[in-house]
């Protein structure tokens, strides 16, 4: 029996790029002829797999703190920013949220706040750095906002197919939780597929910039090399432009 001819490289990648990833590869293999697997997952757990042995060509976080982790284990060489993102939030369209009033509804006890897990999943993270703000703003709400949010989605791996927000989701439609709190670029299908949400904006003086951080691991192989070369090149950011990220390596238009 012939052997599997083994990927060209392989991709963990943050589970907000699994609609925007297969663009990539698909326009990068049409370029060079490689293949490639790809595993996605909150950013942090990927990190952590990877701490544990595991190596990939390439890693894709929603956040620089996880690659530059690896950066300092000697795991990868230093990460690059190769895309923003927005974060925004999904509410119930009863529960009277506007951008205007935001931090007074979020304060609301009668109002459910959902996000992902901090630590293991960026958008976590900066669900809670948009609190901190709020907290500098009004001293005394982050002890609020910590205590109740809920941490529905991004605390374990999900599967390879295309992210779902169930949880969230559900939260909102049963009234537990009346407003998420994630990266714009998925929160579009959610709002879809939830009748009687919306998407509203996060007031500026609050609202923090999700960074987006490429690394790849000592060993990479050749392709994986021209991978990250071609995320970075004008193709590559105009793919993530096209799927609602911000590139780092255009000119503004």
């Amino acid at each position: 029996m012939a052997a599997t001819k083994k990927a060209v490289l392989m991709i963990y990648a943050a589970g907000s790029l699994r609609h925007v990833l297969p663009s990539l590869v698909s326009a990068f293999s049409a370029l060079t002829g490689a293949t490639a697997e790809t595993r996605h997952g909150p950013a942090g757990l990927l990190r952590e797999r990877i701490e544990a042995g595991e190596r990939p060509d390439i890693f894709l976080s929603a956040n620089l703190a996880h690659p530059a982790r690896l950066a300092e284990l000697g795991l990868t060489l230093p990460p690059v920013v190769f895309a923003r993102n927005t974060m925004a939030t999904v509410v119930r369209s009863d529960a009277g949220f506007t951008t205007a009033n935001f931090v007074e509804k979020l304060l609301d006890p009668a109002i459910g706040i959902a996000t992902s897990t901090p630590l293991k999943d960026p958008s976590g993270d900066y669900a809670w750095a948009i609190f901190r703000r709020i907290e500098a703003l009004r001293p005394g709400s982050f002890a609020v906002l910590d205590a109740k949010a809920q941490k529905l989605v991004g605390g374990s791996e999900t599967a390879n197919i295309p992210g779902r927000y169930d949880p969230i989701a559900d939260a909102l439609a049963a009234g537990t939780a009346h407003v998420f709190l994630g990266y714009r670029t998925g929160l579009k299908g959610l709002a879809e597929e939830t009748p009687g949400v919306e998407i509203l904006a996060i007031p500026a003086k609050v609202n923090v910039v999700p960074e987006y951080g490429l690394a790849t691991l000592k060993g990479c192989s050749s392709a994986g090399m021209a991978f990250a070369l071609f995320v970075l090149s004008a193709a590559g950011q105009r793919l993530l432009r096209e799927f609602g990220f911000l590139p780092v390596a255009l000119p503004q238009e």
